[in-house]
């Protein structure tokens, strides 16, 4: 990670208690000092200043007949299995913009073909929307999604 002076690390505190995300944080970084950081980079040099994003307020969506939002405590698992592939085919794609109170956000078909949309939270949470009420992806799908999420994210965005 770069070390940025003090007078960055004030700049980037004020954006944050200005109500930036971590997303425009990285943006401005880039922009208005030249510091190009991965998005991991950026939520870490916010814990090391001490700043806390504040979250936005939740959107009110409507949900189609025949697709409700997936229960978050269904994926809870996906946090401590870090196995490899089962050999599943899950492809992954991260949003261009991305959806408001997400860090992160994109879709995700698993191996069975059922498409859902993920969002990673401020607070880190992965949850899984869009797909039929109490699915649960094959064990194998689960892994390979931790993968290759993981690999999305580490290159930045």
């Amino acid at each position: 990670m770069a070390e940025l002076s003090n007078e960055q690390k004030l700049a980037v505190k004020e954006w944050i208690d200005g109500g930036a995300s971590l997303a425009e944080v990285q943006t401005r970084l880039k922009d208005e000092l030249g510091v190009s950081l991965t998005f991991m980079d950026v939520r870490m040099l916010v814990l090391d200043i001490g700043a806390e994003v504040q979250d936005k307020p939740e959107p009110v969506k409507s949900v189609p007949d025949d697709a409700t939002a997936a229960d978050e405590d269904d994926f809870d698992d996906m946090e401590g299995d870090s196995g490899s592939s089962g050999g599943g085919k899950v492809t992954l794609s991260l949003d261009r913009i991305m959806r408001p109170g997400a860090m992160a956000s994109g879709d995700v078909t698993f191996s069975d073909g059922q498409k859902a949309t993920w969002i990673l939270d401020q607070t880190g949470r992965l949850g899984l929307e869009g797909a039929p009420k109490g699915y649960q992806p094959p064990q194998e799908d689960i892994a390979e999604f931790q993968v290759q999420l993981q690999q999305m994210l580490s290159r930045g965005y």
